[in-house]
């Protein structure tokens, strides 16, 4: 029972705290990319974007440089006698990265599809750029926004490749359930594995279910309030 008790709550924890960064960091990045009218636009879109298309051993290496003991981030963490490798910690920011692309861009296009003349108004009518961006831009973009926190979610559930090389395999601190699952089947453990599987299937399938009933919800309970 601690086999699969212990994947699990890693699993779940790992990608809650996740999903929350992603989802706050995609719609601030959203935002900004959404306002910003330079020339580097694409560049800037582009590097956002880029953990989506790179292989997981990629983001892992790159993670490894930035995290490990002669790293920036890595040597300046030893000062204060911390270390993010092999802990639960770096498998948080290694999901974050992966997820972040799914929930950046799905929330850029949702603010894309908002009518540009309803926030003019509200901008001639003297509304502060945070109430337009509270009130009318973030309530607008809720499907698109809901969409993105499921894609960011199930993808830091599902993230294997660059939490081993960053965080590793340790039962109990590190074993997520896709870690779990590869190294069941490596042993020959196909049984614990199958049950892994369907495991992480459920859990995916529940969070699409109740986020789609949720805002199946949110739309109708919009539409009876403006016919009232």
């Amino acid at each position: 029972m601690e086999f699969y008790s212990s994947p699990i709550w890693i699993s779940l924890k790992v990608s809650f705290i996740a999903t929350i960064i992603t989802v706050i960091l995609g719609i601030l990045a959203a935002k900004w990319i959404t306002d910003y009218k330079g020339k580097m636009k694409g560049i800037l879109d582009a590097i956002l974007t880029l953990p989506l298309v790179l292989p997981p051993t990629v983001i892992g290496f790159f993670l490894l440089i930035l995290l490990g003991r002669n790293g920036p981030i890595g040597e300046f963490l030893i000062k204060f006698d911390k270390n993010l490798i092999f802990s639960w910690q770096a498998e948080v920011i290694t999901a974050t990265v992966v997820a972040f692309p799914l929930m950046y861009k799905t929330t850029r296009g949702a603010f894309e599809q908002i009518d540009q003349n309803v926030i003019n108004a509200a901008r001639t009518l003297g509304v502060a750029e945070w109430r337009i961006f509270c009130n009318i831009m973030i309530p607008l973009s809720w499907p698109g926004m809901a969409a993105g926190g499921i894609l960011a979610f199930t993808r830091a559930l599902g993230e294997f490749g660059a939490t081993l090389m960053v965080a590793g395999n340790i039962p109990g601190k590190t074993q997520t359930i896709p870690i779990a699952i590869y190294f069941a089947v490596a042993n020959g453990e196909m049984d614990k594995a199958l049950k892994l599987v369907l495991l992480i299937v459920g859990i995916s399938m529940i969070v699409i279910v109740l986020t789609n009933l949720w805002s199946d919800y949110q739309l109708k309970f919009t539409s009876n309030s403006r016919r009232d």
